[in-house]
């Protein structure tokens, strides 16, 4: 492999007008799909394979019309101080905001409060139900402005009006935090490399290759189904390895410059050498990402292709574009060592010199192996401790922020009607096999009574065949507690006993029963998609390695680092810790998403470092280098660059720490800090303490899979042999 895309990197240097013109043609190209696309809208949500899903898809059938799993919204009244609002004037108030919201195309039903027993007890809370025709993430922004603006007679009239319900749920906007990200990048990038021109390069293709896919997403996200929420991670997880892939093969190339290589021999070499690191860490993303369809979700299965779309760009553009973009830099991009006349005055490489501070971290590793992965492997282990109090669920209106009009309504709710008016439960009983359907909706209703933790069981609601019928069940707890979901498990119980006395079969669903299902999917899916992943990439960096112990300890190692950041979440977002600090003003349940994407994202990044660290090391190791000395090459060679762009992507994360959302907060958390345990605990320490303890059995492999593997030369062996036979290094400079 490294023989071919040396002659590619050479290619790609020498052809850099032909190969400049094919990538802005592409991007042109996506570009005129994306603009001249419909406007993507949300894609249709459903959750396969779920009980709440096979109550939605029932009631489809039986109450057409209906719109089950269409997108609600709770429009929430309260009387000014000492007044009612069964009072004359409140009351005027409600009925012209209910005949405005019933006024809007996408608007199924609205349920007047005074008709609809939705009034409090004590008379100063009363809300309005709004039914929509379809789901929240399908819903027009055309719809929420006009449920928004229909509050204003009522604000005008002196009430307070608040607004919930998943109608309002909108995909977050990230635009600012990427920005930030690119700012924090483009520094980080300046100081490693010395060069604004050297710097630039890695932004460039990164946000090229970003353009062409989330141009392609958005050109085919109506025949696709994508949604305007599937560029979201394509963007976050291209705009990282984009920039981290470009780093890589310019700072080899500034490398072989240094080493004195001219020009277009500098870039084969360096596609040749780090483009293969390149290629086998795109892959490994791709796998992860990819991978994210074992959890049957369709909507985390169009993601995880969209965002492997984008890093496959990524990965081609670094392995071309980057050898043309540098023909075109010429001698504005210095050998490493060497600085540019604006940062740097024009200094030259230093030809001799104290060590760089990778070289002498490497040597007190080397010298210090079990000091080392002990502190390493105590420190992550006890950050993974709060990991195993761990509890998973799903956002609700509960956990937004106490400023926002959600949170507000959910709080008077829960004043008014009590904590689990918020996540009614909707049992769905079909009684088309049952002799006698009329008795079998009672027996439902009667046994669903006598459980614990239940407030109100509305009396059944069939439709028009009488076959099928709604009961709704208010329980006393909050949607997110665990009481509630130990309900939902206890109904769904009663379904065995209701089938043998009634011939009916009864299904739990609405938002609180879905969200508990995709909970429990999730879970469900965690140890395949685990297996799936690392077993796929273990095998992948059996190939690139030739070792068995070094894809283990890989492997191993990830394993720590994700739980250790996932105790960090738990102890921050479960448990409080630092709430403060990071503006977390609801703990709860961490999001039942967060264990299975940090596996997906952060072993495709942590992937990413131990390629490009470690095959430095076994180029040394195989071109002579004892094991020792071969960990400390390879730490001076790439250490800074590793590090550079570690603290770029923890940059990329750390900035959406300051979203509103917290289900976005958590995310950038999460991921900020496990690539943080990932890049400088893990890969900087355990990595080299382990290889300098193993010695020369790290590399070892049996001789019959020797024999059976593909020689994939990552290293660039077949480089040393075959483009340069007698090893003299041509000393000119073009």
């Amino acid at each position: 492999m490294a023989t071919y895309l040396y002659k590619l990197g050479r290619f790609a240097f020498r052809r850099r007008h032909f190969v400049a013109l094919l990538w802005v043609a592409l991007l042109t190209l996506a570009g005129v799909g994306a603009a001249s696309a419909p406007p993507a809208g949300n894609s249709s949500f459903s959750i396969p394979g779920t009980e709440a899903q096979r109550a939605f898809d029932l009631l489809e059938q039986r109450f057409p019309g209906m719109s089950a799993d269409g997108a609600t919204a709770r429009v929430v009244f309260k009387a000014p101080e000492g007044q009612k609002m069964t009072d004359a004037g409140n009351k005027a108030a409600v009925e012209k905001t209910v005949k405005e919201l019933g006024s809007g195309s996408e608007v199924a039903s609205v349920a007047d409060p005074y008709t609809g027993k939705a009034v409090s007890r004590d008379g100063t809370i009363a809300y309005a139900s709004v039914k929509y025709k379809v789901s929240g993430m399908e819903l027009e922004d055309s719809s929420r402005d006009a449920l928004k603006e229909s509050a204003g007679h009522a604000r005008d009239a002196g009430l307070r009006v608040e607004i919930g319900g998943d109608a309002l749920t909108t995909a977050p906007e990230t635009g600012s935090s990427e920005i930030i990200g690119i700012a924090i990048a483009a520094v980080v990038l300046v100081i490693t490399f010395g060069s604004l021109i050297a710097a630039g390069l890695p932004l460039l293709t990164a946000i090229i290759g970003v353009g062409i896919g989330v141009s392609a997403i958005t050109a085919l996200a109506t025949p696709l189904d994508l949604g305007s929420t599937t560029s979201t991670l394509a963007t976050m997880i291209g705009l990282a390895v984009g920039i981290d892939y470009a780093l890589f093969i310019v700072s080899r190339y500034r490398a072989e410059l240094a080493e004195g290589r001219d020009r277009e021999e500098a870039a084969g070499r360096a596609v040749g050498t780090a483009g293969s690191a390149v290629v086998f860490a795109g892959l490994t993303v791709v796998i992860a990402l990819v991978g994210l369809s074992v959890v049957n979700i369709p909507m985390l299965t169009k993601m995880g292709v969209a965002a492997a779309g984008t890093v496959a760009i990524a990965v081609l553009i670094a392995l071309t574009m980057i050898p043309a973009l540098l023909g075109y830099a010429g001698r504005t991009v210095k050998p490493a060592g060497e600085k540019s006349k604006l940062l740097g005055g024009g200094r030259a490489a230093k030809k001799a010199g104290r060590p760089n501070m990778g070289t002498r971290w490497a040597s007190f590793v080397v010298r210090r192996p079990v000091t080392v992965l002990l502190l390493g492997v105590v420190g992550l282990g006890a950050a993974a401790v709060p990991a195993a109090s761990l509890e998973l669920g799903l956002p609700d209106d509960g956990s937004q922020p106490v400023s926002t009009t959600q949170r507000r309504a959910y709080d008077l709710l829960s004043d008014g009607f009590g904590p689990g008016f918020n996540g009614p439960l909707m049992v769905v009983v079909d009684a088309k096999g049952s002799a006698d359907k009329k008795a079998a909706f009672t027996k439902v209703g009667n046994e669903i009574k006598g459980l614990k933790d239940v407030v109100t069981v509305t009396p059944p609601a069939p439709n028009k065949a009488g076959d099928t019928a709604i009961i709704t069940v208010v329980p006393k707890s909050q949607p997110s507690s665990a009481t509630t979901e130990d309900l939902v498990h206890a109904i769904r119980g009663k379904s065995a006993s209701i089938a043998s006395a009634t011939d009916a079969k009864l299904l739990v669903t609405g938002a609180t029963a879905m969200n508990i299902d995709v909970s429990q999917k999730l879970n469900d899916a965690l140890l395949p998609y685990l297996a799936l992943v690392v077993g796929l990439a273990f095998l992948l960096l059996i190939v690139v390695f030739r070792s068995i112990l070094v894809p283990l300890k890989a492997a191993l190692g990830f394993l720590l680092s994700v739980l250790a950041a996932l105790g960090a979440v738990v102890a921050v977002f479960q448990w409080g810790w630092l709430s403060g600090l990071m503006n977390v003003e609801q703990t709860g349940p961490v999001m039942s998403m967060m264990p299975i994407f940090m596996v997906g994202v952060v072993f495709g990044l942590a992937m990413d470092y131990e390629v490009f660290l470690v095959t430095r090391m076994r180029e040394a190791y195989v071109h002579g280098e004892n094991p020792g000395q071969a960990v400390v090459t390879g730490f001076r060679y790439s250490a800074r660059v590793v590090t550079a762009a570690a603290v770029i992507m923890i940059a990329v994360f750390s900035g959406f720490i300051g979203s509103s959302e917290a289900m976005i907060k958590m995310i950038g958390f999460g991921l900020a800090i496990a690539v943080f345990f990932d890049a400088f605990i893990v890969r900087m320490a355990i990595v080299p303490a382990v290889l300098a303890l193993l010695g020369r059995r790290a590399w070892w492999l049996p001789a019959w899979l020797d024999r059976a593997l593909p020689n994939v030369d990552v290293e660039g062996e077949g480089l040393r042999t075959d483009a340069d036979p007698d090893g003299d290094r041509e000393l000119v400079r073009a």
